[in-house]
């Protein structure tokens, strides 16, 4: 067995012995498209702690290169583990690598390269490769980083939003990532925002769906929900 086969096989039976089968019953759930024989079962908490171990070991360099991943759980390591690296460049280039493996919003949604946050201006140029690109999960993934990293006074631009309402795609995963990000720039950035709502800049779907998560949202004032209500699409 060669060391990299070793390594996977050392990984694939860590995983399996923080194996929670009733955490692995609901969460199936939550990622339909997701295959359950792919999902071993453990819970974020415990995967990020054995992530920030398994970092530290040589050995997680030999995981990283070996892709693509046979389960679920394995491919949120792989992304908890492109989360730890320092250097932006290389943080980059390994995301690159990575995404066009993701197959789920999950696994799409729950890294947060720390990294990023101090290269926050060349971001902006590969967020728009990523949003710019034929992979769902790669779209979703660009358009989500614009969101936690650009919505606040001193990163925001009134051309951000502009970027996503500009994205037209069929696909489930990535409008509910347009969604979100309305959603949540309603919150935070209310006067750029609204009139992507008041004039109807989004796609009908994507108009009612941002609606209707800011309305849930904490974030947004009874007076601000009772003037969204009214801008629903009806007809």
């Amino acid at each position: 067995m060669d060391d990299q086969k070793a390594v996977i096989l050392q990984v694939q039976n860590e995983l399996f012995a923080m194996q929670d089968q009733a955490y692995r019953e609901f969460h199936s759930k939550l990622i339909p498209n997701v295959d359950p024989a792919k999902i071993i079962g453990v819970r974020t908490p415990q995967l990020r702690s054995y992530a920030k171990q398994f970092g530290k070991c040589p050995e997680s360099a030999v995981f990283l290169r070996q892709l693509p991943h046979e389960y679920y759980e394995e491919n949120n390591l792989h992304a908890f583990l492109i989360e730890q690296i320092k250097d932006y460049g290389e943080c980059v280039a390994e995301w690159n690598r990575f995404l066009p493996y993701v197959d789920n919003w999950a696994t799409c949604d729950m890294p947060s390269p720390k990294v990023f946050k101090k290269h926050l201006p060349e971001l902006l140029t590969q967020i728009r490769k990523w949003m710019d690109s034929g992979e769902t999960y790669t779209r979703r993934f660009g358009i989500g980083m614009l969101m936690r990293l650009y919505l606040e006074p001193e990163t925001f631009s009134p051309e951000y939003p502009q970027w996503v309402a500009a994205v037209h795609s069929e696909e489930y995963y990535v409008n509910m990532m347009v969604a979100w990000y309305f959603a949540t720039a309603l919150a935070k950035q209310w006067d750029a925002v609204l009139p992507y709502i008041e004039d109807r800049r989004l796609t009908r779907w994507c108009h009612n769906k941002s609606i209707q998560k800011a309305v849930e949202s904490n974030r947004i004032t009874p007076e601000q929900k009772d003037h969204l209500r009214g801008l629903r699409w009806k007809e």
